[in-house]
């Protein structure tokens, strides 16, 4: 895998770029559908290759080793044959997950010991078994193992849990290089930048990670807890330290507003579950505002659904019909919402690229962070 830069914003951070993997490019900045256990939940392979030109979707380590399971996927010829789906795939290495599990998990300098959320039973991630997880897997792109400190820990914690990252770090670099992809295409790997809210730590992993990047690095434990002004320091902190070479990976992040302030500040990827599950629950993102679609006000309101989508469901279904479905709990509603919301913000991601190129997006850029941000 390659990145290189292909355009700067002469007023912001913001820069466009081309990720060249072996099951195709990927244009950047570029927001990447989540598909936790193998499926971008409510929405057909087609329509988001079609409608919504997903040029990457991610998957989950720790869903897809506990189901389907290594056998399973092995035997089918690694994640994008199992799933069909011929363009690229990130993996997480399941550290969030794992992270999120906390009263059934336990975390040592050999690696994080954990029951399983289906059975209970009990596994343990290390770097090394981690490394051969994803292999198994077959993502493009793979995550390094970490540990992801909580947005409210004190110095002392994030300290100590840095240690813990540079080392599992240390130890998955070690065993990629050693390991070869199991189905005749390349996979690279991202170390993950650490440190919490704290400057110094988040350049101190910066720093460390650099010397395990290859075409790009990750920057996660944002978006867990803390402020959001405090996201956005630690991305001021940490981009200036990133190689112009190196793909930016903030992870799983977040709102309109968060991908267009993350992009300004020099981020180059994106991912997050919030357009599917909150389209699941009724909430739309436009270039209008945001609107809830159970709300009475869409009851008569027959217009299209979004004007300036760019999505098929945009313009053939209205508000009213789409309120209708909500409100009958109709699954063909979280369908349409879902799909509706993936193309926003590819369409976000889209704009954004045009105008970096165009070198007006720190303009543009607040304008239409005042306009996904209003309510209808």
């Amino acid at each position: 895998m390659k990145f290189v830069q292909t355009a700067a914003d002469p007023h912001s951070n913001a820069r466009c770029g081309l990720i060249t993997t072996d099951h195709g490019e990927i244009r950047t900045p570029i927001f990447m559908p989540v598909g936790t256990v193998g499926s971008v939940k409510g929405v057909y392979h087609k329509e988001l290759k079609d409608d919504i030109n997903a040029e990457i979707i991610l998957g989950n380590t720790y869903h897809l080793y506990l189901r389907p399971g290594l056998k399973t996927l092995r035997a089918a010829g690694g994640l994008h044959r199992f799933e069909s789906w011929d363009r690229p795939i990130l993996t997480d290495s399941g550290g969030f997950q794992v992270f999120s599990l906390t009263q059934i998990r336990k975390i040592t300098e050999e690696g994080c010991t954990f029951q399983s959320h289906i059975d209970g039973s009990r596994h343990i991630f290390t770097p090394e078994n981690n490394v051969d997880t994803q292999r198994v897997i077959g993502a493009d792109i793979m995550m390094a193992l970490d540990e992801c400190c909580p947005g409210d820990a004190d110095y002392r914690y994030a300290a100590k849990s840095l240690k813990l990252t540079q080392g599992w770090l240390e130890r998955y670099a070690k065993r990629f290089h050693e390991t070869e992809p199991l189905y005749g295409y390349d996979q690279t790997f991202f170390p993950i930048i650490q440190g919490c809210v704290y400057p110094e730590l988040r350049i101190q992993a910066a720093e460390h990670a650099l010397r395990f990047a290859d075409a790009g690095i990750a920057i996660g434990g944002l978006a867990v807890g803390e402020p959001t002004e405090k996201m956005y320091e630690m991305l001021e902190t940490v981009c200036p330290v990133i190689p112009a070479d190196k793909a930016r990976y903030l992870m799983g992040v977040g709102t309109p507003a968060n991908l267009l302030e993350g992009i300004a500040r020099g981020i180059d990827m994106f991912d997050c579950v919030m357009p599917t599950r909150n389209g699941r629950n009724g909430m739309l993102f436009t270039w209008n505002g945001i609107m809830n679609m159970r709300n009475a006000k869409w009851e008569n309101d027959f217009s299209e659904l979004d004007p300036y989508g760019t999505s098929f469901v945009d313009h053939q279904y209205s508000k009213a019909y789409l309120r209708h479905l909500f409100v009958a709990k109709e699954m063909f509603a979280g369908m349409i919402a879902s799909e509706h919301n993936l193309a926003f913000y590819l369409d976000v991601v889209r704009q954004s690229r045009m105008h970096i190129e165009a070198g007006d997006f720190a303009e543009w850029k607040e304008e239409a962070v005042r306009k996904v941000t209003s309510r209808l």
